[in-house]
């Protein structure tokens, strides 16, 4: 019987590596995929602090526009007229160089004009202390008292308040930031003899003062710049502007 061959034994296959292009392309597909990753990553970051950055400034304007209209609102409030009267309650008196009220019974005055901007506004009313009023720091007093509320801007960009209250002032109280503007106009009836109770023209400070109008003001027009968080984007102003009318509450009403 003669012996069958032996099998043959099968050779294993060489191993090989990656050739120097295969790892190129590789390094090439990696980088892409990852610069792809990091756009996006800073695209929703963009986004994100964009989005803060808006809200923050719509709040901001409806804080600062809230606190301005509140305290112009209740110019020349006081309680109990049966007994006392606009010309007892706020007498002539000189509180600062943005707080001169010349005239009895006159609440309001402001300074500066609307072209050169960075207005200052002072309303000035009474508080029972029982009756919740607050003044322009957002508080309201314990006790009877008359607040002199003066709204102005600091070299900070802050929009502030100076109190004086029942004659004595407290250091300005810095309220809002990112403001680079106040600027005022004030609606006055220069007709008085017309009746009407009604705004005929808007002027600025200076032009109410030289025209003795400031008993006549039926209205404020405040417009608060704010600087723009998103400016050095495509298509963003550097600065965003707020602007809202105030009714002086005991100016206005219903004339038959």
């Amino acid at each position: 019987m003669k012996n069958s061959p032996a099998p043959l034994k099968s050779r294993p296959f060489a191993e090989r590596g990656l050739t120097l292009i295969e790892m190129l392309i590789a390094i090439l597909i990696g980088m892409f995929l990852t610069g792809g990753l990091l756009t996006l990553v800073q695209s929703m970051k963009r986004a994100s602090l964009n989005q803060s950055g808006l809200s923050q400034l719509q709040d901001n304007a409806r804080m600062a526009m809230t606190l301005i209209t509140d305290v112009i609102k209740s110019t020349g409030y006081y309680s109990n007229p049966l007994v006392n009267t606009a010309a007892s309650s706020f007498p002539v008196v000189n509180y600062n160089p943005n707080a001169k009220f010349t005239t009895a019974g006159q609440a309001l005055v402001g300074t500066g004009t609307y072209a050169a901007g960075n207005n200052v506004v002072t309303s000035r009313y009474a508080t029972t202390g029982l009756d919740k009023v607050i003044n322009c720091t957002g508080n309201t007093w314990g006790v009877a008292a008359i607040f002199v509320n003066t709204f102005s801007l600091d070299g900070a960009g802050n929009l502030q308040c100076t109190l004086i209250v029942n004659g004595v002032a407290s250091p300005p109280v810095p309220l809002i930031g990112g403001i680079s503007n106040l600027q005022i106009y004030y609606g006055v009836q220069t007709n008085g003899a017309a009746g009407t109770n009604s705004v005929d023209t808007y002027l600025d400070a200076a032009s109410v003062t030289a025209g003795v109008y400031w008993n006549s003001v039926k209205s404020v027009k405040v417009t608060l710049t704010f600087v723009n968080p998103m400016f050095g984007q495509p298509n963003q102003p550097q600065n965003v502007a707020f602007t809202r009318v105030i009714a002086v509450m005991d100016k206005t009403g219903v004339t038959t």
